[in-house]
């Protein structure tokens, strides 16, 4: 039988992923003023696996309990408020974009006609609103969420089935996050749930200040996890 789909932080260790989740890569390239997900590696579908939070595994993405040589301290210190009590609000006249600076650096916040807080600022114009929502709806962190004005003040979320895709970063020549879609519940190494995202980003190489998350640590240490 199945197990239900979670990943569960182990203590100075692995994010043990369990309920047959998808894994694949995802390589973050510049289209011309933006970016776009480009299709990497797929892996073999697994029931239960462990991937590497500390950044030294032998055998990435998966943990080879190089962790224990490393003396990793995998302690959890991010903020566990729920989102709406963390986040600053921009207003615009047909969109209010929450963000909670929950930063993994994957830049799709930048757009065409300008970035995402002041694309929002000028969403009366229908192209400058499309373009807005594309910018908060691709940023793997779950950093930026737009609440629609012109429908009932709902959230606009992209629809994402549960998968874990590794982030490349070829621009800035390191590997970034992993980035977590559809929801899937985060447990804490002391047991307790992390409120439930849609999507979200958690360091994978172990030098994060607000671990479980990326805050794009990854950049300012090289990291590179040997795949690309």
């Amino acid at each position: 039988m199945a197990s239900e789909k979670r990943i569960t932080i182990v203590k100075d260790g692995p994010y043990l992923v369990e309920g047959a989740v998808p894994l694949d890569e995802k390589v973050m390239v510049s289209k011309g003023h933006h970016r776009e997900y480009q299709q990497g590696r797929v892996f073999e579908a697994q029931e239960r696996y462990a991937l590497c939070r500390c950044g030294h595994s032998k055998n990435p993405p998966f943990c080879d309990g190089s962790h224990v040589a490393a003396g990793f301290d995998g302690t959890e210190v991010a903020d566990t408020a729920p989102f709406d009590e963390r986040v600053e609000v921009f207003a615009g006249p047909t969109l209010d974009l929450y963000d909670d600076n929950r930063c993994a650096f994957a830049r799709f916040c930048h757009q065409e006609h300008g970035e995402v807080w002041t694309l929002t600022e000028e969403s009366d114009d229908p192209a400058l609103r499309k373009e807005a929502v594309r910018a908060s709806t691709d940023c793997p962190a779950g950093r930026l969420v737009h609440h629609d004005k012109l429908d009932g003040y709902q959230e606009i979320e992209p629809d994402l089935e549960p998968a874990i895709s590794l982030l490349q970063d070829p621009e800035r020549e390191v590997s970034a996050p992993l980035y977590v879609k559809g929801g899937i519940p985060l447990v804490s190494a002391s047991g307790s749930t992390y409120e439930q995202r849609n999507r979200y980003a958690l360091c994978r190489c172990g030098a994060s200040r607000n671990k479980p998350f990326c805050d794009a640590s990854h950049v300012n240490v090289g990291y590179r996890d040997g795949l690309s």
